[in-house]
């Protein structure tokens, strides 16, 4: 039979191992957790200094510049007025991107201006595309009316804008 001395001895060596242990893994998750928190705060800071005009504020922004009606602009640009009311009434809507470029044609934008709406839409014009170069001829010609750029866009048998 082993000595009660011993057994105590062996209680007190558990209990104090166990509670190095579990204080060891509580300190651990602490500074996991710190770290995590310090990453969150991080990724917090860069989305909102990095945060663009949604496609819907960079939009009606536009349209108020321009000192023009919505109705103008969407029967200009060859769009339904649902679809133009769903742009308007939902912020995280994304219409496709010859909707936008439809409304920034409407709209008259400059290339600088056309390609931040399209990119808040989360699309760009690319030169390796000879839809978008055709988009790309028009602006620098500045020709806005989307009838005009859809027969450019047939003339090389490409989609057009869907007006």
């Amino acid at each position: 039979m082993i000595d009660q001395k011993i057994l105590l001895e062996l209680q007190e060596y558990i209990e104090q191992h166990f509670i190095y242990e579990s204080s060891f893994k509580y300190s651990e998750c602490m500074e996991q957790e710190l770290i995590l928190d310090s990453i969150h705060f991080e990724l917090d800071e860069f989305v909102n200094n990095h945060r663009k005009k949604t496609l819907q504020e960079l939009l009606f922004s536009f349209i108020d510049k321009r000192d023009v009606k919505d109705s103008y602009v969407y029967k200009k640009a060859g769009i339904d007025r649902k679809l133009f009311s769903k742009i308007r009434s939902s912020s995280d809507y994304r219409p496709s991107k010859n909707t936008i470029i439809a409304l920034a044609l409407a709209l008259e934008l400059n290339e600088d201006d056309f390609d931040e709406l399209l990119e808040s839409g989360g699309y760009s014009l690319s030169d390796s595309d000879t839809s978008d170069l055709v988009i790309k001829f028009c602006l620098e010609k500045k020709i806005y009316n989307v009838m005009q750029v859809n027969e450019c866009l047939d003339y090389f048998s490409m989609k057009t804008l869907g007006v």
